[in-house]
């Protein structure tokens, strides 16, 4: 329970590529980088151009609510169960390999979710999409672990990689704006595959490979049990929050649990685990990922929700609604690029607990949101945001990758991760199931049929379609009452939502107590 390594690092091993010292060592350092940033680049942008997408997706393909929500966060279901599995796989054949291999993957699948044609074809291919995404997070923060052997040169390639991903959201929304102005809905997954082509073919030159040198077997049967505890408790969330608890809602939380009983227990006598247990010894190690897993999860409502609130409520264009929410995303670049540095100068847990105490506040801010808020109020709001979350994600990457020996960068790499999908699955569940529950109690005015009730009640973007087709005094009363009741339950979500990130704020303050970056002289000799 110190800042010690859980787990002590025997020996000396082979350099990593890049990894030396000279001006050459350095600039390919850097450019290997530059390189890893596309696909933190490209993760960002997918996250952000969906809820864009979202109200154009839901017209043309007509999903249910539940349909629509699958559509949101099946993604992050099937990356929160695999990420554990492929970061150690990322260990133990070579994080590189994987990376390329799963950019691939996920530029082929980008296109066939393009041209989905129903609802149950896209939540198949976002599916998918979230396979081939796992590959990608942990094989680049595990590369920078490797890369950077330099604990304040590793500090600021993690900002740049953090401020990277606040860029791809920042640019996703003012890109999908103008794609959607000027095409159809499924050019914004079309942007993956420039990106995915150019990291595949640069890549493969300049990225060095790096693994477990005495990486053991690949256990199968924990990768079984890894994939089916989260996502069957996670399943069981969802169902939950939205229905009610249920008899097989209830089966399968049972069946989630213990699974990852059975999975925690294995590891702990395997030889050569999927996931060394060790690792949660760490307070530090823990506390940031408990930390990343809150803050995800309190704020997940909000960005799933907000591009439908700014183009439906707020009747914004699709690229002015990207522009928009452009101040959360500078504002993480702002601070993912100074993060290192104030976490020096003052403390971790004041970085990280500070952060969130100002996305807390500022969600608070958000539970005051009228139909009729005018920017001069949500535009600041946005930047706090940014700002709270790039200090406090960054910082805790940076400690997680402090926590462990290089040879399981991957699979702390992919904790992380796993913590940030998992609050983001688990948030778009409970706080989306909030909005929709609130959302579905509005009144409708007379001259509304029963089936055009159903509809406008379905969804916020079945209500604008309903509107349209009926007469203007009837269709207005119905989008007004619709509009109301969709801000209500975002209004509530938000305050749910900073609860959840100020008391994420306590725990942090807590957990990370006598943390502490690394400096140089303090870095193993491992590697160096």
């Amino acid at each position: 329970m110190n800042g010690e390594n859980p787990v002590p690092e025997q020996g000396r091993v082979p350099r990593e590529a890049g990894a030396g010292a000279g001006p050459g060592a350095a600039r390919s350092r850097w450019l290997a980088l530059s390189v890893l940033v596309l696909a933190v680049l490209l993760v960002g942008v997918d996250a952000t151009v969906l809820g864009l997408a979202t109200p154009f997706l839901s017209e043309d393909l007509n999903p249910s609510s539940t349909e629509l929500l699958w559509i949101g966060d099946v993604y992050s279901f099937v990356i929160a169960g695999l990420l554990v599995s492929m970061g150690s796989l990322g260990d133990r054949i070579g994080r590189k390999r994987l990376l390329l291999a799963g950019s691939v993957a996920f530029g082929v699948v980008s296109a066939l979710t393009a041209y989905a044609h129903s609802a149950e074809l896209m939540i198949l291919w976002r599916a998918l999409l979230g396979v081939a995404g796992a590959t990608l997070m942990p094989s680049t923060l595990a590369l920078i672990r490797n890369i950077f052997p330099d604990p304040r040169e590793r500090s600021i390639a993690v900002g740049i990689w953090g401020a990277m991903a606040s860029a791809g959201a920042a640019l996703g929304p003012v890109l999908g704006g103008f794609l959607l102005e000027h095409f159809w809905w499924g050019s914004v997954f079309l942007i993956n595959l420039p990106v995915m082509a150019v990291l595949v073919l640069v890549g493969a030159k300049l990225l060095p490979e790096s693994r477990n040198p005495a990486p053991g077997p690949w256990d199968l049967p924990s990768v079984g049990l890894s994939m089916a505890g989260i996502v069957a408790v996670v399943y069981a969330v969802k169902e939950a929050a939205a229905y009610g608890f249920r008899w097989d809602i209830l089966a399968a939380a049972v069946l989630g649990l213990l699974a990852g009983t059975v999975f925690v227990r294995r590891q702990l006598r395997l030889a050569a685990p999927l996931l060394d247990m060790r690792l949660f010894k760490h307070r530090g190690f823990s506390g940031a990922v408990l930390a990343d897993l809150l803050t995800i999860l309190g704020l997940s409502g909000l960005v799933f929700f907000l591009s439908q609130f700014l183009q439906m409520v707020q009747m914004r264009s699709p690229l002015e609604a990207g522009l928009a929410e452009l101040p959360a995303a500078l504002g993480a670049v702002a601070t993912g690029l100074a993060a290192g540095y104030i976490a020096r100068r003052t403390s971790v847990r004041a970085s990280v607990a500070g952060g969130l105490a100002a996305v807390g506040l500022a969600l608070g801010a958000c539970a005051t949101l009228r139909a009729d808020t005018g920017y001069w109020m949500l535009g600041p709001v946005l930047l706090v945001v940014g700002f709270g979350a790039g200090l406090a994600f960054t910082v805790t990457a940076d400690v997680i990758l402090s926590s462990v020996p290089k040879e399981q960068a991957g699979a702390a790499s992919a904790v992380s991760e796993t913590a940030y999908e998992l609050g983001a699955a688990l948030g778009i569940a409970l706080l989306g199931s909030i909005v929709t529950g609130i959302y579905r109690g509005f009144p409708v005015p007379d001259g509304v049929t029963a089936a055009q009730s159903a509809a406008a009640h379905d969804s916020l973007g079945g209500a604008v379609r309903t509107a349209a087709s009926l007469p203007a005094d009837v269709g207005d009363r119905l989008l007004a009452a619709a509009q109301h009741a969709f801000t209500g339950g975002l209004r509530v979500a938000a305050a749910v939502g900073a609860v959840i990130l100020l008391s994420a704020a306590v725990l942090a303050w807590k957990l990370l107590r006598g943390q502490r970056l690394e400096d140089a002289a303090e870095a193993s000799p491992v590697g160096v």
